[in-house]
């Protein structure tokens, strides 16, 4: 299907949704609340009640198409294609029964149209097919969140743009908490004292026959070479938010013992497993899904491709905590994990170190 059909069948579906929605939506939206969200960059969060305050609110977000030549290692930039400006973009967080209200916004500087599917969405594509906006335009998209969980969402312009977008950076997540809050294994209520956004990406950088990665003046310039690449399924980079080592060194996660730590993880092309190096995912909402019940004391969990996934961990000890793919592979070689901080007094009783060898560095063996 090329690209003129696909806008054809979105602007179908565009016509057939806007002459069914009056009929179908069973809310007096004028007397809901608002608020306006304020969104932050990955790995952070925005600032949400863990159980929703009141009945259904509209929830106001704004999402701007940024296109941006980002450095994804050392000698390696990609065009990359934003909501906001960040890989990945922003997590979005609601509860379930509020409506996003989402304004798009593509600048008049921006080289290509965009828009949004929203996986936790129904109908639409995703919102997919009512969202699409050329450079210099924007447009505002209402939707219920019916669905419980953790969701992707990404742009999706129809035909080869979709999976170049994708790759090119331009996903994020959005989180729809259950009204009360969430529960564990056993139906009890579960709060988490920290929550981090994990956006995982692969990139497919092309080189040059000077072996070089090769750097175009514009987004499209380099979309040929790219798509041919990544028919290999092969990526060049696999990195958690945007580029090798982002959240290493001064910007490693920070906890402290004692305290439970939301992790929300996303992948918006290829499937992952991620694991704590030292920890465990005590409670694991595989697939995303807060209607199911969590697995419980997982070493590593998965991630499919297109999908959000939830883990929360309580840390009992201190110290340097890896965070990474295990495909050891993509997180060693090719950029896929992160660093985490944890404050706190060690606990032997845990882990003791009975003897030491002649060679031991206690400040090594907390550096991975």
């Amino acid at each position: 299907m090329n690209n003129k059909v696909v806008q054809a069948v979105i602007g179908l579906g565009l016509l057939c949704f806007s002459a069914s929605f009056a009929v179908a939506a069973k809310h007096d939206i004028s007397k809901l609340p608002r608020v306006k969200q304020q969104l932050v960059d990955p790995p952070f969060v925005p600032e949400h009640d863990q159980v929703a305050k009141g009945g259904p609110k509209i929830v106001e977000v704004r999402l701007e198409t940024i296109e941006k030549l980002v450095e994804v290692a050392p000698g390696a930039k990609v065009w990359a294609l934003t909501f906001n400006g960040t890989v990945p973009g922003p997590l979005i967080v609601v509860h379930e029964g509020d409506y996003v209200e989402l304004t798009l916004v593509n600048p008049k500087e921006s080289t290509m149209a965009h828009n949004v599917d929203f996986h936790a969405a129904t109908g639409a594509l995703g919102g997919a097919g009512l969202t699409l906006v050329n450079p210099g335009e924007e447009v505002v998209l209402r939707w219920k969140a019916v669905k419980p969980g953790v969701f992707v969402y990404h742009c999706a312009p129809g035909g080869t743009m979709i999976p170049f977008h994708v790759i090119s950076g331009m996903n994020g997540a959005i989180m729809v908490l259950p009204r009360d809050g969430l529960k564990d294994a056993k139906g009890k209520p579960v709060r988490y004292d920290r929550a981090f956004y994990i956006g995982e990406q692969d990139f497919y950088l092309p080189k040059g026959a000077d072996g070089k990665y090769k750097v175009y003046d514009q987004p499209a310039a380099g979309m040929a070479d790219m798509l041919e690449l990544a028919k290999g399924l092969v990526p060049t980079h696999v990195v958690f938010n945007g580029a090798v080592g982002a959240i290493t060194g001064d910007n490693a996660l920070k906890a402290k013992v004692g305290e439970k730590v939301l992790f929300i993880h996303s992948q918006a092309n290829r499937d992952s497993r991620p694991h704590l190096i030292g920890g465990h995912g005590d409670l694991v909402w595989q697939g995303g899904s807060f209607s199911d019940v969590p697995l419980t004391s997982q070493e590593t969990w998965f991630v499919p491709g297109g999908a959000a996934v939830a883990a929360l961990y309580e840390f009992k000890m201190p110290g340097l905590y890896v965070y990474l793919s295990h495909n050891l592979i993509e997180a060693v070689l090719l950029g896929a994990a992160l660093h985490m901080n944890v404050e706190g007094e060690w606990d032997n009783d845990l882990m003791e170190q009975l003897k030491a060898p002649a060679s031991f560095n206690p400040a090594a063996a907390m550096d991975h």
